[in-house]
């Protein structure tokens, strides 16, 4: 017999109901999932409602049966989807060197309200008269995307001309610096995913 301090704690996790739910989506019937696990419709019908706790090896029994493992039985999953919108009028414009003018670049962070990116996404404006940025690495990978005009960006030494509508990937560890070519101020989008996302 378990305390109730015991059965509160486990009544947290809805195991019964989350069987009940896999077992419904599925379409299977009692009988049919005491058929895989070899349980009885009694013993099942009991979890289910809450009325017994299963042991963990009956409930990797289960769990076997619908291809998932015993977190999903013991992880909070977060019941609203992550979203995030950056509206235009909130975003800032920074240089890419503070002291610089005119600057190689300014950027504008377009995720900087979420507080645990898996990646961070910039626009970019090369304005007239910008000059080359000074060449810098970073772990991870890095895509451009260029919105409008014509960019060059060299990677380990080498020049690589990008107009409206191209985009490139690469391996940010390499040295690598943008600048504008022609005469129209430029915009990209620049996405980097640090190692390991």
């Amino acid at each position: 017999m378990l305390s109730e301090t015991l059965t509160d704690g486990l009544n947290r996790y809805k195991i019964g109901q989350k069987i009940r739910n896999l077992r419904l989506d599925k379409k299977l019937a009692l009988t049919e999932l005491g058929d895989h696990t070899g349980l009885s419709t009694a013993m099942l019908s009991k979890i289910e409602r809450g009325q017994l706790f299963p042991t963990l090896p009956t409930l990797l029994r289960i769990a076997l049966v619908f291809g998932i493992g015993l977190d999903h039985f013991f992880v909070e999953r977060p019941t609203k989807r992550l979203v995030s919108i950056a509206r235009k009028g909130e975003r800032i414009r920074l240089p890419d060197q503070v002291k610089e003018y005119p600057p190689s670049y300014l950027f504008e962070s377009l995720d900087f309200a979420v507080t645990d990116r898996k990646m961070d996404a910039f626009l970019a404006t090369f304005p007239a008269q910008s000059k080359r940025s000074k060449p810098h690495h970073h772990d991870g990978v890095e895509f451009i995307y260029v919105v409008s005009g014509q960019i060059i960006i060299e990677i380990d030494g080498e020049d690589f001309s990008l107009g409206e509508g191209d985009s490139i990937y690469f391996d940010s560890a390499a040295p690598h610096s943008y600048r504008r070519e022609g005469r129209m101020v430029s915009t990209a989008i620049v996405v980097i995913t640090p190692k390991g996302k």
